[in-house]
């Protein structure tokens, strides 16, 4: 099966794409420059060695806007694996029973040394509602070389890559099971499924910074990045955050999201 490692996670921002750039900017991270979409969407990412974290979003004062994002939710919307084919992803997730969209490609000009580049890519998309806590769909990268750069992954918090999802629904087994088609992950990202009081219990008073929804993606897991130092950041910017079992969590209100760093 495709899609076996994590390509990247996604935080939908909708509008509010300014505020979220400028909040993981506080928080240290290093943020890609802003992309533009031939979609019809607008973008930063937050580029470690072997995966990212995306912040979409849709332009103001007008032009064409990527009518999915408008559909869905802010906060943690995306869960994108990896593939090095996109039309044989396709054929795989059929083949397991999903309901897949056709093959789609699309491209973002990117600047590096003062050149514009074609960064191009190749996706395949559940069609939604067979995994309703978000979009999960495949992607294939046909120029890396733009997005993995090195002034981009290094990051001054100290984050060196993203460890986990937490996937809440009302029926945490069914949900493994369903995930499970998609293929075995590679250990060095995992998926959790809870229920909300599973979730509730973990992250106490910041899980309900998170929407009453029956199913959604509540929380990232990053490896790395000092607790301490992390908490201070969160004082500093008055952002909710609180100790768990292995590490700090910080919630984001506004984006709906908990961040949780484990050293």
């Amino acid at each position: 099966m495709p899609g076996s490692s994590l390509d990247h996670l996604v935080v939908n921002t909708r509008f509010e794409t300014n505020a979220a750039q400028a909040l993981f900017a506080d928080l240290g991270f290093t943020l890609t420059p802003r992309g533009h979409h031939t979609l019809g969407s607008i973008n930063h990412l937050v580029v470690f060695p072997q995966a990212y974290l995306e912040l979409i979003g849709l332009p103001q004062g007008g032009g064409r806007l990527r009518q999915e994002i408008l559909d869905s939710p802010v906060g943690i919307d995306g869960l994108v694996l990896a593939s090095r084919d996109a039309e044989a992803s396709h054929a795989a997730l059929a083949a397991a029973g999903f309901a897949v969209s056709p093959v789609q490609h699309f491209s973002r000009p990117v600047e590096i040394d003062g050149q514009t580049h074609d960064a191009r890519f190749s996706t395949v998309r559940l069609l939604p509602g067979q995994l309703p806590a978000g979009r999960v769909y495949v992607c294939q990268h046909h120029t890396p070389e733009l997005l993995w750069r090195p002034e981009w992954t290094a990051h001054a918090n100290g984050v060196r890559g993203i460890a986990g999802l937490a996937i809440v629904g009302p029926a945490p087994l069914r949900l493994r099971g369903d995930y499970a088609r998609l293929g075995p992950l590679t250990p060095d990202f995992s998926t959790d499924f809870l229920d909300r009081a599973e979730f509730d219990a973990r992250y106490g008073a910041l899980a309900s910074f998170l929407p009453a929804r029956e199913d959604f993606f509540g929380a990232i897991r990053l490896a790395g990045g000092d607790p301490a130092a992390m908490a201070a950041r969160a004082t500093a910017m008055a952002l909710p955050a609180a100790q768990t079992r292995d590490g700090l969590a910080i919630a984001l209100p506004r984006f709906h999201t908990v961040l949780e760093f484990s050293a």
